[in-house]
């Protein structure tokens, strides 16, 4: 993934060279930060309190909090960000407080870059019959979480048009498989077993990314999704056979955190951003996990 780096061009076929900020420097974050090292890029991130884990990799840490306007007047002018914020939890400030009050805030305090890339969800498409979702589709989601992540693009497009908005699909790969846990203990899944899952493997997350800085037109927006939706029975099955667990097992009922049933096309971001998935499928990715 990192040899795109080292040749990156902009829409003029300029290089970029640029230096960069990482505002979320988690899963995804963390390896975009490395890739950019990697091609000699000069890379900071925002960080409420892992300063010397960034230091000794190599990243400038500006120590700061999305949700404090106050702790952000040291934002630097760089060339790219990535805003890939997720909720954390364990702080326990709503959903709300984080994406949209808190993407405002860097928004007012950050000088304003050549390329702002915003780590979106598909969760915004509300479609639940199984059909196909394009960038294109109707947004109308039917979960809070999704009108939530809704509502913070919209603020992003009005206030920065520019900015190139990438709706991910469930990522997953190395320390991040999903329903792990329950696999191994195999303990039964609730809900529809023959609904759908998108995914996309971390490293092809990357690779959209690093594709979206130099190839993305300004102000559009792309599904980043491996294109092979994949049944909720398929995929931790096949789960349950990788890590030699008991053979997965699922009950009727309405998961807790709610279940999407929609097939996202990544045609879109496939042709027009020219990026190559290492891990077009589920089964793939899960044999490199």
């Amino acid at each position: 993934m990192t040899g795109d780096v080292d040749r990156a061009c902009d829409s003029q076929g300029n290089n970029v060279t640029g230096s960069t900020i990482v505002i979320g420097c988690g899963y995804l974050g963390m390896r975009v930060a490395a890739a950019w090292q990697t091609g000699g890029r000069r890379v900071h991130a925002l960080t409420r309190g892992r300063e010397g884990l960034f230091s000794k990799a190599g990243i400038v840490p500006i120590l700061g909090d999305v949700t404090d306007p106050s702790s952000l007047t040291g934002l630097p002018s760089v060339e790219t960000v990535i805003y890939a914020v997720g909720l954390d939890r364990s702080v326990g400030k709503p959903m709300r407080a984080v994406y949209i009050d808190g993407l405002a805030n860097v928004l007012d305090s950050l000088p304003t870059p050549a390329r702002f890339l915003h780590v979106s969800s598909s969760s915004v498409y509300g479609q639940s019959a199984g059909e196909w979702v394009t960038e294109e589709s109707p947004t109308e989601p039917t979960e809070e979480s999704g009108k939530v992540v809704l509502e913070a693009e919209r603020l992003l497009t009005a206030r920065m048009p520019t900015a190139v908005i990438l709706r991910f699909a469930g990522i997953y790969g190395p320390g991040r498989l999903l329903r792990e846990k329950a696999i191994r203990a195999g303990e039964p899944l609730v809900g529809d077993a023959e609904k759908w899952l998108n995914l996309i493997h971390v490293d092809d997350g990357v690779r959209a990314v690093l594709a979206a800085e130099t190839r993305a037109v300004p102000g559009e927006i792309y599904n980043v999704a491996d294109g092979e939706p994949v049944s909720r029975r398929d995929f931790y099955s096949e789960l349950a056979r990788v890590l030699s667990a008991p053979p997965a097992r699922f009950e009727p009922g309405q998961n807790a955190r709610g279940e999407s049933h929609r097939r996202v096309s990544n045609g879109k971001a496939r042709n027009r951003l020219g990026f190559a998935l290492a891990y077009p499928n589920y089964q793939a990715g899960l044999a490199a996990c």
